[in-house]
């Protein structure tokens, strides 16, 4: 071999290195290294015996213990495809370890610092209730304490109910060597609902009809839970009916299919109608309460210029107070009438446009067509005599006297 042939040789392995160099370099391209603790979103492969294979965006897969994802029976929860929220490990022997929880695959107390520091989930068991919240025991046999602010989104005057769950929890506070442990259980349920809140954000339009839980009820109105926010169902818009007290139609816990009345980001603000979900009573009224007809009502208010009656869900009327006093004047409504009586109206007009209806007192309304009546026709027209004038009447008299 000469030297030009030593010296094409040279290059030649020179070029290979540096096709070798960019090919490694290009693998690693869109991955990142990994950190213990760091939080992962990752497909899942396939679920062996042992293992859940998992998808995690990295050169090589992932692996989660499969006992973290098997239910109550012992099967799995999850199917390949799902997408699982999990926390790096370590990586052992070319494996990325995974977990979704710690305790969740066997893990002990020496895992518990790391836990904290890295802000991975601990499984724990709530076991009694103690002065300022809760006992939980931990993996390891480790004591925590949780405190009542911690353990909900939401401050339930009900703790009996926590005790027994075995719960996720987050490990705020690490000291003394694992003897001094404070957990939350909030700081994951605001976590998720964080989440939620920002996949809404992309698909929550006005309009939509969406399904929420009643979680508190107020005199203006009830606060509705739609998952990952909570916005106000004020109490006009509970129904098409007239609603005083909102705690005979609405309970805490109740689940409601509401429509979303306004969004406003910015404000953190939110409403909702259950009334738009319900079929307005006014598109048959004119079926159900034709103009002439009298019906049974209930006074429902009482006004200065007059009682509005209810002849039906969502359908009020009005009776002036011009056509309340039987022919005498009344200074107020209260005078003849009052809040919860039944009355009988008729319906005398009907505005379906203004959503408005005149009543008038059924028994003032017979008595206003009585009035009205053309005696003409009941007198004898085959009769050639006739009551004649007033004037013819009062000669008659005269003459009578005499």
């Amino acid at each position: 071999m000469d030297i030009d042939d030593d010296r094409m040789e040279e290059e030649e392995n020179e070029e290979n290195e540096e096709s070798f160099a960019e090919l490694l370099e290009q693998s690693f391209v869109g991955t990142t290294k990994l950190e213990p603790g760091q939080k992962v979103e990752a497909t899942v492969l396939k679920i062996s015996k042992d293992w859940v294979f998992l998808d995690v965006g990295q050169k090589g897969e992932g692996v989660l213990d499969r006992r973290e994802v098997l239910d109550e029976e012992g099967n799995p929860a999850v199917s390949e495809g799902d997408v699982l929220s999990t926390y790096f490990i370590s990586r052992q022997g070319g494996e990325l370890r995974f977990t979704t929880r710690i305790g969740g695959g066997g893990a002990g107390q020496a895992q518990l610092e790391e836990a904290w520091r890295s802000g991975i989930p601990v499984d724990g068991a709530v076991e009694k209730e103690i002065k300022g919240g809760f006992e939980v025991k931990l993996a390891g046999a480790a004591r925590a304490f949780c405190p009542y602010s911690q353990m909900s989104l939401r401050r339930t005057d009900d703790a009996s109910q926590f005790i027994g769950q075995s719960l996720p929890f987050k490990i705020s506070q690490y000291a003394e060597g694992g003897r001094n442990i404070v957990v939350s259980h909030r700081a994951l349920l605001e976590e998720e609902r964080r989440k939620q809140k920002e996949a809404l954000r992309e698909t929550l339009k006005e309009g939509m009809v969406v399904g929420g839980t009643v979680t508190q009820l107020k005199p203006f109105g009830a606060f509705i839970d739609i998952g990952g926010l909570e916005g106000l169902l004020p109490i006009s818009e509970v129904g098409w009916s007239r609603v005083e007290n909102i705690e005979e139609v609405l309970s805490v816990g109740q689940q409601l299919e509401v429509a979303v009345k306004g969004i406003d980001w910015e404000a953190d603000r939110f409403s909702f109608s259950l009334k738009e979900t319900l079929a307005d009573p006014w598109q048959r009224v004119g079926e159900k309460f034709p103009e002439g007809s009298v019906h049974n009502g209930t006074v429902v208010r009482l006004a200065p210029f007059g009682a509005f009656v209810t002849l039906g869900e969502g359908i009020d009327g009005l009776v002036h107070i011009s056509r309340l006093g039987g022919g005498k004047r009344i200074n107020h409504p209260r005078e003849v009438v009052k809040e919860g009586e039944v009355v009988a109206v008729r319906v005398e007009k009907i505005d379906g446009d203004a959503k408005r209806i005149s009543l008038v007192p059924a028994g003032a309304a017979a008595e206003e067509e009585a009035s009205q009546v053309d005696f003409s026709k009941y007198v004898d027209k085959s009769s050639s005599s006739s009551m004649g004038t007033l004037g013819d009447l009062l000669k008659a008299k005269t003459k009578k006297k005499k």
